[in-house]
């Protein structure tokens, strides 16, 4: 039987990004946003972006790649994709996809981006408007259900109800990001000190589990990474980070209309996480780097458990900020500040900071380097995850 795989037969050797701006506030526009992270990851990585000869993403991107390959002045572009569903859950599934795409030929050099100007057009995800409401819309909108934060944060209430989880997990996770922020330049959160006080008297979003500081952000920016084969990446420049592993999908019925799942209290990754973890031959044990989209803090919670990282009768005493920061955390986690406080790029810049991690150039570098975990988009359908390696994990 063949042994289908993408674990280590291909690489990240590039990572781009713009300067990360708070919403509404980026001087460029998101064509230009783009650009400029790619040609910041090729440049990273020491090669030519004529050497790319494809292009994924995910979440809506707009920044299309035909108009990027013929800007950027690529010969021939050989492979797009874009993954379905909107915001970050695609943010793993797309490095999934561009490491696919070269392991078997379709492309030797694949860039995965996304970019936002969110002054440029409407903030991400707010509705257009409509006179009618229609499918999902129509049971809820009338009950006052309309935002991301309402709809999973009955989820989350569930999820912390069943297993007798105090909010204190969600705010050490909030506070661990907060900390790394500080530390972090283009963080957008930088020089915004969160403690237990501020924290506990910010407001309301969602009474009674989610406050303001339980929120990712908004942002406009760019981030880029290049994915090329195992082989080639030995003879450039930085160190091969290696795509040990990349799932995708969603439990059983993940989808189905008006909060009718059979695995309610879910963030929907407890069928994928053990097909990822088969394919990197890791267990979660084995992971240093620990890094989870924040769309809200109770889905890293979820993320945490269904990726078999932390139990759920012991989140209170495993989620504390002491356990969670850098460097020396049992479980450092999102190190650079993550959606929460360096900059909401729908987890890219997750992926980004996971790089840097096991190159050894982590401004807030753990320990444990050589294994690194992404979860991305939690509650969302489909959701993705990845595990990056140095070449000690092969």
């Amino acid at each position: 039987m063949i042994d289908r795989t993408l674990r280590g037969q291909t690489a990240i050797i590039g990572i781009g990004e713009t300067v990360y701006y708070k919403h509404g506030q980026s001087p460029d526009s998101e064509f230009k946003l783009a650009l400029k992270a790619v040609i910041s990851a090729c440049q990273d990585a020491g090669i030519s972006p004529h050497e790319i000869d494809g292009f994924a993403s995910y979440g809506n991107e707009r920044s299309e790649a035909g108009r990027l390959a013929s800007a950027l002045g690529i010969k021939e572009l050989r492979f797009s994709n874009m993954f379905w569903g909107g915001g970050g859950g695609g943010v793993c599934g797309a490095i999934g996809n561009a490491a696919a795409a070269v392991a078997t030929g379709q492309a030797d050099c694949v860039v995965v981006f996304r970019s936002l100007a969110q002054g440029q057009y409407q903030r991400y995800g707010r509705s257009a408007g409509a006179s009618v409401a229609a499918g999902d819309d129509a049971f809820m909108f009338p009950y006052g259900v309309i935002s991301p934060a309402q709809r999973f944060a009955m989820k989350v209430i569930r999820f912390m109800h069943d297993h007798g989880i105090t909010e204190h997990a969600l705010r050490a996770i909030s506070l661990a990001c907060y900390h790394h922020a500080q530390n972090n330049p283009n963080a957008v959160m930088q020089g915004h000190l969160l403690d237990e006080g501020k924290y506990d008297q910010s407001r309301w979003i969602i009474e009674p589990f989610f406050r303001l500081y339980d929120c990712c952000q908004e942002n406009d920016g760019a981030a880029a990474l290049l994915v090329v084969s195992a082989d080639r990446a030995r003879d450039l420049r930085h160190k091969p980070v290696y795509i040990m592993a990349a799932a995708q999908g969603c439990d059983e019925r993940s989808a189905a209309p008006v909060h009718n799942m059979p695995h309610y209290a879910s963030s929907h990754f407890a069928q994928l996480a053990p097909r990822l973890y088969r394919m990197a031959k890791l267990l979660p044990e084995d992971m240093g780097i620990v890094q989870c989209y924040e769309n809200f803090t109770g889905g890293v919670l979820m993320s945490l458990v269904e990726h078999g990282l932390v139990k759920p009768a012991e989140a209170n005493e495993v989620l504390v900020k002491e356990n969670l920061i850098a460097p020396n955390g049992t479980m450092p986690l999102n190190t650079s500040g993550g959606n929460l406080a360096e900059c909401y790029m729908h987890g890219l810049e997750l992926v980004h900071e996971a790089v840097r991690q096991i190159r050894g150039v982590a401004i807030n570098q753990v320990t444990r380097n050589d294994a690194a975990i992404i979860m991305g988009g939690p509650m969302v359908t489909p959701v993705s995850s990845l595990i990056l390696g140095s070449e000690l994990t092969l």
